[in-house]
């Protein structure tokens, strides 16, 4: 449990200070084009835990608190500059200057999501084919007739080679009415074949399934014995004895047909105890074990005992991998970049909007969490993570409010067409407005991830 959380650290204060030091290099890069002199680069805020000058005398700082950083430049507003100085204050640019070191950070975070996805392409992309095992009943894809055991081509005309690219284009459609159009291909025909599914005000509870599922698609997947794979340590299933490779035939002299009904008895029976049979090395072995009770955040008691399923293989045929050369990997990477960008915008416009719940906010616990995950997942896993991070830092940031770089962009887009800067008193103002939106927008979703716990 320790070393979990230290990993989540670690991986935390990795992602957050690759991020946090490009953002602030492209300020810093473009500041200097520009001939500012900058006094300060900082990862981090609070005491400086090393720092070092260059021969231009600007200082570069790693300090104690890995939740942003900043780049100081010379500024008038800011202390006192001195004459044969003053050509190379931040304040004294021409507005356009300004404009282009406020919109160098999220430019970055965006060209560095596109280096991202294009090292991924090139380097390979393993995945599987978007193949459905089952359409659930009563869902809206069952409305639609969907045939069983399918392979999903594209999603209202766009092409989707991979499960991700499918709920990407689903997550698009979240909180709209329409027809959604599905081109599938049944595993036995040759021909595709278009399915309109009908949506009404579409929702997706994104804390309990994915687009994918919230439609009724149940993707493939490959028989899955009740082998144990792995134990929680202090878990029940460890405490009971159960040990690696394990394999639970019975349960309570009922036989079991695979790891998902193991799962389903022992979610239905918290607190109850459970007589089970293990083949074990040739033999079998009787085992009695109690599910701990755990409680969902709608009040719901499940079992839990600690234990996950050995991995098996995929067929060949429903494997996947995208590899790109050197310049088609470009065009593909830019086409992700501007999907995801698109995805993002439309997110937070429907959020405004309130056709989207902002429970689809999340703050810092949960991106701690998907960065580990994403960690352990493998290098193509955390890659992928960072690139969208960086993507939603970037947008983010450019967002109109006082505070951000958006704000400031808001402020001299203004002065460039007023030919004067906007007054002091106004500028005030909307740092009190901006502070009060930030505030409360990472309360939601500092609360978002704690209901998430």
């Amino acid at each position: 449990m320790a070393l979990d959380l230290l990993h989540t650290i670690a991986v935390t204060i990795l992602t957050l200070g690759i991020l946090v030091t490009i953002h602030e290099w492209g300020h810093f890069y473009i500041a200097r084009l520009c001939g500012v002199k900058v006094l300060r680069f900082s990862v981090g805020f609070g005491k400086a835990l090393c720092s070092w000058k260059d021969r231009k005398g600007t200082e570069y700082a790693i300090a104690a608190i890995p939740l942003g950083g900043y780049v100081k430049m010379l500024d008038e507003r800011e202390a006192d500059v001195p004459v044969q100085q003053l050509d190379q204050a931040f304040n004294r640019k021409p507005v356009l200057q300004r404009m282009a070191i406020v919109v160098a950070g999220p430019a970055v975070n965006l060209i560095f999501a596109v280096f991202a996805y294009w090292f991924m392409y090139v380097s390979g992309v393993s995945t599987v084919a978007p193949i459905v095992g089952s359409v659930a009943s009563g869902s809206v894809a069952a409305e639609a007739r969907l045939p069983q055991g399918f392979e999903v081509l594209a999603v209202d005309g766009e092409q989707t080679l991979t499960w991700d690219e499918v709920n990407l284009r689903l997550a698009g459609r979240v909180g709209e009415s329409g027809q959604l159009t599905l081109r599938v291909k049944e595993m036995d025909a040759s021909l595709a074949k278009d399915y309109v599914v009908f949506l009404q005000n579409w929702n997706v509870d994104v804390d309990k399934e994915s687009p994918v599922s919230a439609l009724g698609l149940v993707p493939w997947r490959p028989a899955v014995p009740a082998v144990i794979g792995r134990l929680v340590e202090g878990g029940s299933a460890e405490l009971s004895g159960m040990m690696l490779q394990d394999e639970v035939i019975t349960a309570n002299q009922q036989p079991l047909g695979n790891w998902y009904a193991f799962v389903e008895l022992v979610r239905a029976n918290p607190g109850t105890l459970l007589q089970l049979e293990v083949l074990r090395n040739g033999g079998v072995v009787s085992i009695d074990i109690t599910p701990e009770v755990k409680v969902d955040k709608t009040g719901v008691s499940y079992g839990y005992i600690g234990a996950a399923a050995s991995s098996v293989a995929w067929p060949e045929e429903y494997k996947r991998t995208l590899e790109y050369g050197l310049l088609s990997g470009i065009e593909r990477a830019f086409s992700k970049t501007f999907q995801m960008i698109s995805l993002t915008l439309d997110s937070i416009w429907k959020m405004i909007e309130g056709v989207i719940s902002v429970k689809n906010l999340s703050g810092p616990i949960t991106i701690a969490k998907v960065a580990s995950d994403s960690a352990a997942s493998g290098l193509e896993s955390y890659i992928s993570f960072l690139a969208y991070l960086s993507i939603s830092l970037g947008i983010l940031n450019l967002l109109p409010i006082p505070v951000l770089d958006g704000g400031h962009l808001l402020y001299y887009t203004i002065e460039l067409i007023t030919r004067k800067p906007v007054s002091e008193r106004v500028q005030v103002l909307g740092l009190k407005l901006g502070m009060a939106m930030l505030l409360t927008l990472m309360f939601v979703a500092i609360f978002n991830d704690f209901m998430r716990l």
